[in-house]
């Protein structure tokens, strides 16, 4: 009984001794995988898929220029890695500028299948960029402009108007103790170098898109021997917030040329740069009264020109699997003669007799990112010309220079040069960066791998399974045999 007794003993005393290791190798475990200022989280998409995640923040100077400048929050949700738990943290950028990196991954059948998918490499990081999302502590700015809806539009009087809606703002965000200097590119890649401090990273990988690879530039100039891989999609260089209005010419180019393969798409649209200059011309000779429902059953009377179109068909030509069909309709109703879908349009609010507003990030960092002076006096000779002139820079280069000491100058726009290994994934029919630029941006990068999406647009990443694995392959450090990827045109009739 006594021995019986001893061995009871023992393998209860084995059981204790096993469940203090397990929970003190847990306790060791948990505290690896957090950081100061984190709390786990169930993180939710809008469509209810979900996972477990850590949400986080780090504080950082509003403006580092300024020895005083107060703390602002940058806030972030941190999805574990799954797989390499010693790979460097994924950090994704998101575009804009003013998207949240966190959104992004929370929209219904969107990116979050591929944060998800990354994480075999890292933790995976959705970013709230300075004011941006869960980051932005600045109030949004209505100012006491309004833009007319009634009278004959030029690129002077609207140049005249934005600016004083934008000094106003500024004046604004100054009493309210926001420093609108501190909101540039710079600092945010600065932002990223704390980020990757805190969370206890030798370097980091960049992930982003549009705006994002805009920041990535920026980052690889500033972050020096601290990023280990690049992924970029939709690249828009450091000069080129402000786009060549020809490159959007030769854009429609290339949209010719793939409506070409749809026979019916062909028949009706035998060229679309003809058809689309011709509405603008009927435009600018007879401008057209339009009268906008409203939801209450107040109609907005409205003189609709040319650079109204245009800003309508900059909106529309990112994706062809989204607006590019109904853009092309738009116009050849209104080569008709019709109203009837520029109505339907018009109902979507793109123009209304609203005050002038502005969010601060969003305005500021692209008057600081700016643009040279060569490239601006390129832009404007081409825009006289072109098919959609400045509008798709709106309202840029409109505010270039509009808040003194904002812009970055030249020494920023120029391109970065460096080894770091780099995916860049380009979509044909981008109606946002175009081929062309993206080239000309990463000019700079030896050790840079280029893959085309045939067909795609700007947001390319979830166009096809191909492109998931495309990125998986750059992870593992494995040879991109691939140059390009071909996906289904939408029709486009």
């Amino acid at each position: 009984m006594q021995h019986q007794h001893l061995k009871t003993t023992i393998q209860k005393s084995l059981i204790i001794l096993t469940l203090f290791i397990s929970n003190q190798a847990f306790a060791q475990n948990k505290s690896e995988q957090t950081f100061p200022n984190e709390k786990a989280i169930v993180f939710t998409t809008m469509d209810n898929k979900t996972t477990d995640a850590f949400e986080g923040y780090i504080d950082v100077p509003e403006n580092r220029n300024k020895s005083n400048s107060r703390l602002i929050p940058v806030k972030y949700v941190r999805f574990p890695a799954t797989g390499n738990k010693n790979g460097s943290p994924i950090i994704y950028l998101s575009g804009g500028p003013g998207g949240s990196g966190i959104d992004t991954a929370k929209y219904p059948n969107f990116r979050f299948p591929l944060f998800m998918a990354l994480r075999q490499f890292g933790d995976v990081i959705a970013l709230d960029q300075r004011g941006t999302g869960a980051s932005k502590t600045a109030a949004k700015c209505v100012s006491s402009y309004t833009l007319p809806l009634t009278t004959k539009l030029t690129n002077q009087s609207v140049t005249q108007v934005y600016q004083k809606a934008a000094s106003e703002c500024v004046d604004f965000w100054q009493n309210e103790g926001v420093d609108i200097l501190g909101y540039t590119t710079t600092q945010s890649a600065l932002d990223i170098d704390d980020l990757r401090k805190h969370l206890k990273a030798k370097k980091v990988t960049l992930w982003g898109i549009s705006y994002g690879s805009h920041l990535v530039f920026s980052a690889m100039k500033e972050l020096n021997g601290k990023i280990d891989k690049v992924i970029i999609a939709s690249a828009e260089g450091l000069n080129q917030t402000v786009k060549l209005p020809a490159e959007t010419d030769a854009y429609f180019a290339r949209l010719q040329q793939a409506i070409n393969t749809q026979p019916d798409a062909k028949k009706a649209y035998p060229d679309i740069v003809k058809l689309m200059h011709r509405v603008h011309q009927k435009l600018d000779q007879d401008p057209m009264p339009m009268s906008i429902p409203q939801r209450d059953g107040t109609p907005i009377k409205m003189l609709f020109q040319k650079v109204h179109l245009q800003i309508i068909a900059s909106s529309m030509i990112a994706d062809p699997q989204r607006g590019v069909k109904h853009l092309l309709m738009l116009y050849k109703t209104l080569d008709q003669g019709s109203d009837v879908v520029l109505i339907e349009f018009l109902k979507r609010g793109y123009f209304t007799d609203s005050p002038i507003s502005f969010d601060a990030m969003s305005f500021a960092m692209d008057i600081a990112s700016g643009v040279t002076d060569e490239r601006l006096a390129l832009v404007t000779e081409q825009a006289k010309t072109s098919l959609l002139g400045l509008a798709l820079n709106f309202p840029m280069p409109h505010l270039n220079k509009a808040v003194k000491g904002l812009d970055l100058g030249d020494s920023f726009r120029e391109k970065p040069i460096n080894n770091i290994p780099t995916l860049l994934l380009t979509g044909t029919l981008d109606g946002r960066t175009y081929m062309e630029s993206q080239k000309l941006a990463t000019q700079g990068l030896s050790n840079l791998t280029q893959v085309q999406i045939k067909n795609a647009g700007h947001n390319l990443f979830m166009v096809s399974p191909e492109v998931t694995k495309i990125i998986e392959l750059f992870l593992s450090d494995k040879k991109i045999q691939t140059k390009s990827i071909t996906i289904n045109l939408p029709e486009l009739i």
